[in-house]
C-alpha cells in the first residue's frame, strides 16, 4: 500500500468520525423539541416503515444489537413504540412504533426539512447533494464488501509499496 493511500484512508476515516459526531449533535437538537433523544429518534425512523426485530434494526444502522436493545426497551417504556409477534421467529419480537412514537417523528419534521434546505444550498444545490450521498453510500457498500477484511499479524513482512 502506498502512502498516498494510506493518507486517503486515514482522511476519510477521519471525516467520517467527524461527520458522526456532527449529526449526532445536530439530531439531538432536532430530536430535542419533539421529546425524543437523537438515538430514539434513529431507532423509531429504522421502523417507521415496517416492524422490525432488534438484530435487524442493529443490521440496517451498523450499530450493536445490545445498543439497539436498550433504545427500544426505553422506547416501549415509554409508550412510544410495542413489541408485536414475529411470525418468522417465535423469540424475537418485532418493534413497531405506536401512534405516539409516529407523532413524535412528525415533529422532528418541520427542523429536519429546515435542516435539509439550508445543507442542501451549503452542497451547492440539489444535484451536489445527490452526488454526496452517492459518495457516502458508495463508501458505505465498499466497506461492507471488506467486512471480513483482517489485517496481517504485526509481525509479518510489511508488503512492498
Amino acid at each position: 500500500m502506498s502512502r498516498a493511500e494510506q493518507d486517503a484512508l486515514s482522511r476519510t476515516a477521519l471525516g467520517v468520525f467527524r461527520l458522526n459526531g456532527q449529526f449526532l449533535a445536530v439530531s439531538e437538537k432536532l430530536a430535542e423539541p419533539a421529546g425524543l433523544t437523537a438515538a430514539w429518534w434513529q431507532v423509531l425512523g429504522a421502523v417507521l416503515p415496517e416492524p422490525l426485530p432488534v438484530a435487524g434494526i442493529a443490521r440496517v444502522m451498523g450499530i450493536t444489537r445490545q445498543s439497539v436493545q436498550r433504545v427500544a426497551d426505553l422506547l416501549v417504556r415509554e409508550g412510544l413504540a410495542s413489541y408485536e409477534p414475529n411470525p418468522a421467529h417465535r423469540r424475537a419480537k418485532l418493534l413497531a412504533p405506536t401512534d405516539a412514537g409516529r407523532a413524535a417523528v412528525r415533529r422532528v419534521d418541520p427542523g429536519h426539512a429546515e435542516l435539509a434546505a439550508l445543507l442542501q444550498r451549503e452542497l451547492g444545490g440539489q444535484e451536489a447533494f445527490d452526488e454526496t450521498v452517492r459518495v457516502l453510500e458508495r463508501l458505505s457498500r465498499a466497506l461492507t464488501a471488506l467486512e471480513a477484511f483482517e489485517p496481517e499479524a504485526a509481525d509479518a513482512a510489511p508488503s512492498a509499496p
